[in-house]
């Protein structure tokens, strides 16, 4: 087969790694196409996978996404034609649903982000099948759509793909002695993002006060940090970032995709945005492991700080286990959903009523 993979996002890149691999030992051919936001093309060349670029993230706003979805989707469709894949697949998936409904190509799209209204309803009628997390809490294609026990970080940081390498971690930025936190902040210039807004910069200042008494601070920033938060940024390699994150005490932030990433490494995270995520709900009501902040307030934020620091690492652990052992492979289920379609589809409704 042929098998196209686009890349948006370096979240992509993660979730895509080991499906692409195991597809590629089965004696598929396989080609990325990615586009230039934020660290995605630093991220696959790190890591050593080849792409092919098709746009760039442009100033933010529906009207600059909306002429580079339009570039996106004729670079795509010319590609496909020279590449004339059998199938493609993408997280959030806009153009490959559009373009593959345009030449007939079956498109695979995989989702968790709920909120995405605008984006979802340009794609999801156009998508062969939407292959969701069981706690997904909006709307999917009543007869196209897969739903799995698992969450898209578990393609990457399950314990058959991923062993985080304390070594690493240390030359990347973890303390050697005493505890360390990461921060991470974000652009809010993707396309689920518009209307939304994020921390200030007292906040964050207040946060960093807050766990510099307690261990060394990494900050990971999309969007510039004032220059008196400057001395925390974290300067580790992009590809190697999960190896920190497994040997840091806790981390706190905007990023719904990190504190799930944390969760299932067996880290306590504070997600704190205005808009949630079903992911990131149910690793907190089932395994307590992220903690969903909504109102923005350092009251909140400290309030929660100061609960998860009062628990031990064994109860992380132990929630982690229990994460684990009510989950999937993630990787080897796309590898599968991707190799055999249209079969997963007619095999999970002929047992789903």
């Amino acid at each position: 087969m042929k098998i196209l993979f686009d890349i948006g996002h370096p979240a992509h890149v993660h979730f895509f790694r080991y499906p692409a691999r195991l597809l590629a030992q089965r004696g598929h051919e396989i080609l990325i196409t990615s586009r230039h936001k934020e660290m995605t093309l630093e991220l696959l060349d790190q890591l050593g996978l080849p792409h092919v670029c098709l746009s760039r993230l442009g100033g933010g706003g529906l009207f600059s996404l909306g002429t580079e979805l339009v570039r996106r989707n004729m670079a795509l469709f010319r590609t496909v034609r020279r590449f004339r894949p059998d199938v493609m697949a993408a997280i959030g998936g806009v153009s490959i649903a559009q373009v593959g409904k345009i030449t007939g190509i079956p498109s695979l799209v995989f989702y968790d982000t709920e909120n995405a209204r605008l984006q979802n309803a340009i794609t999801y009628p156009f998508a062969s099948c939407v292959i969701v997390p069981r706690c997904y809490e909006t709307w999917v294609p009543k007869r196209r759509h897969i739903r799995y026990n698992g969450y898209h970080e578990l393609s990457y940081l399950h314990p058959a793909r991923f062993k985080p390498d304390r070594t690493i971690a240390l030359a990347n930025g973890v303390s050697a002695e005493g505890a360390t936190f990461f921060i991470r902040i974000v652009s809010w210039q993707a396309s689920h993002d518009i209307g939304e807004n994020g921390w200030n910069a007292e906040l964050l200042r207040q946060v960093i006060h807050k766990l510099t008494s307690c261990g060394k601070v990494l900050v990971s920033s999309e969007a510039p940090l004032p220059a008196d938060l400057e001395k925390y940024r974290y300067r580790g390699k992009v590809s190697e970032v999960h190896h920190v994150l497994a040997f840091c005490r806790a981390c706190v932030g905007e990023s719904a995709t990190m504190a799930s990433e944390c969760a299932v490494l067996g880290v306590p995270a504070i997600y704190a945005a205005q808009t949630g995520r079903g992911y990131t709900n149910e690793q907190e009501v089932r395994y307590h492991l992220v903690k969903n902040i909504r109102g923005l307030s350092w009251l909140s934020l400290e309030r929660a700080l100061d609960e998860m620091l009062a628990v031990s690492q064994d109860t992380w652990r132990s929630a982690r286990d229990k994460l684990l052992a009510d989950t999937i492979d993630v990787a080897a289920f796309v590898a599968d959903c991707i190799e055999m379609f249209p079969e997963p589809l007619r095999a999970y409704h002929a047992q789903t009523p």
